[in-house]
C-alpha cells in the first residue's frame, strides 16, 4: 500500500504584512495572479520580492504577470513539522523552477508520493487566506 500525503490545505495560515516592496505580489494574489519582478536592463526576473534588482542593484523594477506554471527541480517529503503542520505529517515542499527561470518555494498539492519526481510539470495552486491574498501552492499538470 503506498504512503499517502498531506495537503495541508486544513493548516491554518497567518495572512503575510507586506512591505512596501513586496505589496504588489500581494495584491496580484487577491486575483490568483502571480506577478515577479522584472529587471528590464538586462532582461531577467527576479524572485522573491526586493527593493532593489538581484543583479546589478538599481530600484528600477517592474511588475510582469507570469502563468505560474513550471517544473520541481526538487522537493523533499516533510515528516516533522512545525507546530502548525503537526499531525499533518507527511507533505510536500518542492522548490519549482517557473516557466521564466526563476525558482520559488511551496507546497506541492493533490499530488501523491507515486506521482512527485523531478522535472513533473505543476501550475499554480492558490490557498485563500482570511485578508483576501491568496498563497502560491503548486500542484501537478494533468
Amino acid at each position: 500500500m503506498a504512503e499517502t500525503v498531506n495537503d495541508t490545505l486544513d493548516v491554518v495560515r497567518e495572512p503575510p504584512v507586506p512591505r512596501s516592496f513586496s505589496r504588489p505580489f500581494w495584491e496580484g494574489t487577491r486575483q490568483k495572479k502571480l506577478l515577479v519582478q522584472f529587471d528590464r536592463r538586462i532582461g531577467k526576473y527576479q524572485f522573491f520580492p526586493r527593493p532593489n534588482s538581484l543583479f546589478n542593484g538599481h530600484r528600477e523594477l517592474e511588475w510582469r504577470e507570469v502563468s505560474g506554471k513550471g517544473e520541481i527541480f526538487t522537493y523533499t517529503i516533510a515528516r516533522r513539522g512545525p507546530p502548525g503542520f503537526r499531525g499533518k505529517e507527511p507533505y510536500l515542499i518542492a522548490t519549482v523552477t517557473l516557466d521564466v527561470g526563476v525558482n520559488v518555494i511551496g507546497n506541492i498539492v493533490h499530488c501523491g508520493l507515486d506521482e512527485i519526481a523531478i522535472g513533473t510539470k505543476v501550475k499554480p495552486y492558490w490557498l485563500p487566506l482570511a485578508n483576501g491574498t491568496h498563497l502560491l501552492m503548486f500542484e501537478p499538470v494533468r
